[in-house]
């Protein structure tokens, strides 16, 4: 398991390979804080799947762990599994599907699991008695995400049925937001009212709520009202707002910078074309660098003919096919050497290249394009 998410973790001289992710804990600890400050009362839940949105599953957890997150969201039993070998102690719980081989696992490493079934319940049930341990649960309500947990029109029966497994602690229960992040916030909040609607069955039967849990990142931001007793910020923690369109009622900041290095200078006289396919060439003499990082890395090859760097603080367009490895810029008649750095992501004087710019380079969401930062590429650790 210690090879899952196996990327390095270095100082930054240490460096080996130009091409690294720059991660600023001062930034993403000032961005949980003020996410708590504004969900409080309610519990906060940082999601660290995919890597911790590239930013570094296990030392994120770390600093979660240092700054007294009450619970840490996953997306699959390794992340928790190696979580649990890197010493994270909080409570972890895994927001997947799950299969029936999968729980003794679960119950070993002390992971809570999304129940999303009655059937689910029985098999963790059985495998709990058989491990003589209590089974940590969430129970998982589809208000209409259509993806995995009990429908709310079928939700009584299963609430029920969690109740009467004594090996099975039904702690919390939840639901997902499908549309919470955009302006037009009438579905939120018909998911909403359908999962006020499930916990009504607690009330009614004089039962204690377990801790309810529903507000994504759009949520925190747009609809307090559905913060319950915990919340589960993703995206927003690392400083990356959900969309254009969610109102930005907290101040958070990106903690990631993508860097490289330039490796190589060239003239490239007119009519001669650059890259695969030959796509692309000047009418002109050009001066170009190549800069070793390219789809194999995660920068998009779909960014091809769109894309932009910032190299000694000025914005400079990417030539040719996105490799895998390499990628080529356009300087026109200006001056750069060999160790020049040049930032993919992030600020190098007045100019700054956001994520959501290389979203929109590439036809797809900021959370593609962090997740897709490959564990090839170094994370550096600053603050």
């Amino acid at each position: 398991m210690s090879s899952f998410f196996n990327h390095p973790v270095i100082s930054v001289d240490e460096i080996i390979r130009p091409t690294h992710l720059q991660i600023d804990l001062n930034t993403l600890k000032n961005n949980f804080e003020k996410i708590k400050a504004h969900a409080a009362p309610a519990k906060v839940m940082p999601i660290l799947k995919a890597n911790a949105y590239g930013h570094g599953l296990v030392r994120t957890a770390q600093l979660m762990q240092d700054l007294n997150a009450d619970y840490l969201g996953v997306a699959v039993i390794e992340e928790g599994i190696l979580l649990r070998e890197q010493g994270i102690k909080i409570p972890i719980l895994v927001l997947g599907g799950i299969w029936g081989n999968q729980i003794p696992l679960f119950l070993k490493h002390d992971l809570t699991i999304t129940a999303s079934s009655v059937e689910k319940l029985k098999q963790i049930d059985q495998i709990a008695a058989s491990m003589k341990v209590k089974a940590k649960v969430h129970l998982k309500i589809d208000t209409g995400m259509e993806r995995i947990g009990v429908h709310y029109y079928s939700a009584e029966k299963f609430i029920e049925e969690s109740l009467k497994y004594k090996n099975i602690n039904a702690e919390g229960i939840y639901t997902h937001f499908a549309n919470s992040e955009l302006r037009d916030l009438s579905y939120t909040k018909l998911q909403l009212e359908r999962f006020n609607e499930v916990l009504r069955f607690y009330g009614k039967h004089s039962i204690e709520l377990p801790v309810r849990h529903a507000s994504n990142s759009g949520a925190i931001l747009q609809m307090p009202e559905a913060n319950f007793d915990m919340v589960r910020p993703g995206i927003m923690l690392y400083g990356v707002y959900p969309s254009l369109e969610t109102e930005k009622t907290i101040e958070v900041k990106p903690a990631l910078m993508w860097k490289s290095l330039v490796v190589y200078f060239k003239v490239i006289k007119a009519g001669h074309p650059v890259g695969y396919g030959s796509a692309w060439k000047s009418d002109h003499n050009i001066r170009a660098v190549t800069v070793p990082v390219g789809y194999g890395d995660g920068y998009l090859r779909s960014m091809t003919h769109k894309a932009e760097v910032l190299l000694n603080g000025k914005r400079y367009p990417v030539v040719g096919t996105i490799s895998m490895d390499q990628i080529v810029a356009n300087i026109e008649n200006d001056s750069a050497y060999n160790g020049d750095e040049t930032i993919l992501i992030g600020s190098d004087g007045q100019n700054k290249i956001t994520v959501e710019e290389l979203a929109q380079w590439a036809g797809t969401i900021p959370y593609e394009i962090l997740t897709n930062i490959n564990t090839r590429v170094p994370r550096v650790y600053i603050g």
